[in-house]
This record gives C-alpha cells, structure tokens and sequence, in this order.
C-alpha cells in the first residue's frame, strides 16, 4: 500500500527509535515547495507547518521594496516552529524584518485530496500584528475539512511608508502598499504550493479581522489579486470611505501625494537625507510610524486603483462571494470621549454640517457617552463599510452576500456601569478559531455553542461559497430586496441591518464628503 505523503516519520522507525526520540516521532514527510522541501510536525489528525518562507527577507536593499522570490534551499528544512513576527513596537519578543514566512494546517492524508483552503490575515491597526499569537491557532478549524493558512506581512512604517524616491525608483512609480504587496505574495505562494499539502488552490478563501478584514475588501478591489481567491470573509473590516489627509477610523485613506509628503516628514525626523541613508539604519533607530501617516495602505493608483466606493459602484472589483459583518459594541474599543459635551465637540470636530444630524442618529444619554453615542464611532468604522460592501455588491456584482452582526456577550444588571455593553472590538476572532480558552473571558456553554457555529459557517463557506448545510441555522443571503442580517447572540438568527435609520444618515455624511464641497472641507 502506498504511504501518504504526510505519513509521521514515527510510522517507518522502529519502536524503541520512537520512545528514544519523540522529537523525531513527531515529524511527517518532508513536502516539495517551489522553493525546497519542507518538513512539518503530525499533530494528533493533522500535519502542520510552521515558518516556511514564501519571498526573500525584505531587509537591506529589500527594505521598502515589493517582496521578491525567496532563496531555493537543498536538502529538508524543518517547518516546526514559527518565523519571526514582523517588526514592530519596541522591537521586543521575537520580531524581525526577516518575517516572511506563512503556517499552513492541514487536515490531508494525500495531495490529491484538493481541499478547500481558508487564508488568515490578521489585524492590529497595519501597524502590529502576527500569526504566531495562539488565538490564532488553525487546528479547530483545519479539523473541520479545510487547509488553514496564515502569512505575516510587514506592519508599521516598514510596511507602509511612501517617499517620492521610493516611487521614482519602483516601475510603477508609485510607493507605500508593501504589506498589502506581501498579503499577495503569500497568496501566489498558495496557488502555485497549495496542493501538494492537499488543498485545491481554485477554491481558496482570505478571511481577516479588523486591518486584516480592512485588507481583505482591499484585495477585493485589487486588481493585482485577481483570481487568487474565491471568497472572502471580512470580520470588522471594509475600506469604502474617501480619502482625507487627516484621517479618522472609516476615513483611513489618503492619497499617494499625501502619504509622500508624510514620507518625507518620517525622513527627516529620523535626521538622514535620503531612502538610501534610511536603509542605512536599524529597525529601532528608525521613528515610529503610528500617527506619522506612514503606517496605512493608501490608494496608489496601482495596488489600490482608485476610491473603493466608486470602484464597486462602477463594478471594477474581484467579484468573488463574501461574507462580511461586524461586532454589536465596537465602539467600546475605540470611543475616548469623557461626557456628552466631549463627545458634541469631537463629532463636531469630524463631520463638521453634519454634526447635528448624525449627534441625533446616535444620541448621549443626558450627560453620558451611552451604546446610542458609541455606535457611531462602531459605524463609521466598520458598521456603514461593511453596509456599503454589502449593498454595493449586491447591487452590481453576481456572486453571494451573506452579511452578520455578532452580539455575543454577558448580561450585565441594568444598573451596573457595563450594563449597556455589548461586544467589543476583536471579540469575535477566538470566536472564529475555536480558541476561547486562550482567553481569561468567564465563558458560558452558550460561547462554546455560538463558536462551534460560527467556524462551521466560516469553513461551510470556504467549502462551497455558502455558510449554509447541515446542523446549522439558514443564513439568508443578503440582497437587494431581502436585506436581512445573521445576528449571533448565543444562537444564530436572522433579523434586520441594525441601526438602519441611523445608517441612513452616516450614508448621506459619506455622500456629501464625495462632492467637491464636502472633500474641500475635509481638507
């Protein structure tokens, strides 16, 4: 009988090899890449491979520069441990430059098995993030019949940082969207690789969480990432507002002139003259990038064509099935405002003519910034980007919507101080993965419930385009006429677009930041 091409090391040595040497027990054949041959670990049902390095290390000459061909090794490299993560932060705890590595989980017994693969971006901001963390872990999901893949990226201003002399000497002459670059390296990587770790690489889905989630209705609009994916899952993501040189959350881009013109404030202040000087440095010499401008995808003109909004509207995107929502209390993550009247001030501040309007749609409790005055800073970061993807798509595109709001959370007595919170920002992910015990969360038989659910949708979908099949509620798709929502709050059920009224008039503010009044004032 023919040996499987993932079959544990342990099962060809001899008894006494395998109590001697359970390190040598675990690992499973080596597998050929484009690259080299690469050897995981067979944990219990599945093989995983950790670390495998799909573009050259973007250090050197390297450094703000598109990702390049990784370096052909001989011999059997061992994929058991995971590449370091991106530089970031202070530069502490096992984070490098050299970060170009992806983790693969596969539940395979043969490369002829053509499973379905789902590609993990994860988030934090664009300027942290890695997929070494263990809410991260794909094996729950893996177990449930797919390939899990998850690829670092660079973050930060290594990530994201434009310079006219990073455009003058790039052949597109445009700069900045090197993380966003990387992301569609690591997809090549699985298409070309993908099915000799038994994942079919026609059927391979991205999914991410808030920048990840972001990036992933980027790859959407991109045109450098058609066909390289045929569904996409974003958790808390979306990108369709305008571009604006001070930027708020829902309001993130900027145009290339702008984040040049960052670029070159970023030069100076790390007090060289020039890129080649800046290349010159160590990572932790260089200055930080968050606020500077310089650490978030920009519309280029290359990576990201043009406005996202006007894209979908004109129907210019990778018309692919997605699955998109959001979280009931994002704003709890990110609202700082100290009382009503801080919270009027700063709604003035960004929407200016539109301030009383949307202060109406989402109203402070007498002098309280109460869930009614939250919720418009969870919409106008992702709860009207998910909305305009949602209904943009099903307006002038082909493939499925499906379209969630998780509310999962704890109750709380009505005169508690938490008693109208809901659930946070970035909640959902060990949702997702099946990794609630990573958390120090009370957890209920309801979140384990919910969870179970939730991953089965998202790998029902990597498996057929749909959330929909066996043991689990029916998730209606979103449309024009039916605009329905799967709200999970303990179990899943559909129900109506929440906040739609308050939408309503976030979705005129956006309208009016398009006209040539509203994008002067935004100046």
């Amino acid at each position: 009988m023919k040996a499987s091409l993932f079959r544990p090391a342990c099962l060809l040595a001899p008894v006494a090899l395998f109590l001697a040497s359970s390190a040598f027990a675990l690992q499973s054949a080596p597998v050929a890449t484009e690259y080299g041959l690469v050897q995981g670990v067979a944990e219990n049902d599945l093989t995983v491979f950790k670390g495998i390095p799909f573009a050259a290390p973007p250090v050197g000459e390297l450094r703000w520069r598109a990702p390049q061909p990784a370096a052909k090794w001989t011999g059997v490299r061992a994929a058991d441990k995971f590449g370091p993560d991106p530089y970031q932060g202070d530069g502490q705890g096992g984070v490098s430059e050299d970060c170009l590595y992806l983790n693969i989980w596969t539940p395979a017994k043969s490369p002829d098995e053509k499973l379905p693969v789902l590609v993990w971006i994860y988030g934090g901001g664009f300027a942290f993030g890695s997929t070494s963390t263990p809410v991260h872990n794909g094996e729950h999901l893996a177990r449930k019949g797919v390939v899990l893949v998850s690829i670092n990226y660079r973050v930060g201003s290594l990530g994201f940082l434009a310079h006219p002399e990073l455009s003058a000497e790039s052949p597109r002459k445009v700069s900045g969207n090197w993380g966003l670059l990387d992301q569609i390296a690591g997809l090549k990587w699985v298409k070309r690789n993908i099915a000799a770790f038994g994942g079919d690489p026609d059927r391979v889905t991205i999914f991410g969480e808030s920048a990840g989630g972001i990036a992933v209705s980027m790859l959407c609009a991109s045109p450098e990432a058609k066909g390289l994916f045929r569904g996409a899952i974003s958790q808390s993501g979306g990108s369709f507002g305008p571009t604006r040189d001070t930027t708020y959350p829902g309001e993130n881009m900027r145009t290339l002139a702008q984040a040049e013109a960052s670029g070159v404030a970023y030069v100076q202040k790390a007090g060289v003259r020039s890129i080649a000087e800046l290349r010159l440095l160590p990572p932790d010499k260089l200055p930080g990038g968050w606020g500077s401008g310089t650490a978030w995808p920009i519309v280029d003109g290359w990576v990201i064509p043009g406005d996202q909004y006007k894209l979908y509207e004109a129907g210019r995107y990778n018309d692919v099935d997605i699955l998109v929502g959001y979280n009931s209390d994002e704003g709890l993550s990110f609202a700082r405002d100290k009382d009503a009247a801080e919270y009027r001030a700063n709604v003035e501040k960004r929407y200016g003519p539109f301030a009383e309007k949307l202060i109406a749609a989402y109203p402070p409790s007498g002098d309280a910034v109460t869930r009614t005055a939250r919720d418009l800073m969870r919409d106008a970061a992702f709860g009207w980007q998910t909305w305009a993807w949602a209904t943009l798509q099903s307006r002038t595109g082909k493939s499925k919507v499906f379209y969630y709001y998780f509310d999962q959370h704890a109750d709380h007595p009505a005169d508690a101080p938490n008693a109208d919170h809901g659930m946070p920002h970035g909640v959902d992910v060990p949702y997702v993965f099946q990794t609630l015990d990573r958390n120090d969360a009370k957890l209920t038989p309801g979140d384990w419930a919910i969870s179970d659910t939730v991953s089965t949708y998202w790998t029902n979908f990597a498996k057929r385009g749909d959330p929909n099949g066996p043991g689990v509620p029916v998730w209606p798709r979103y449309t024009h006429e039916d605009r329905r929502v799967m709200v999970f709050k303990n179990t899943a059920q559909p129900g109506p677009v929440p906040s739609a009224d308050a939408l309503a008039v976030l979705d005129r503010y956006f309208a009016w930041r398009r006209t040539p009044e509203g994008a002067a004032w935004a100046k």
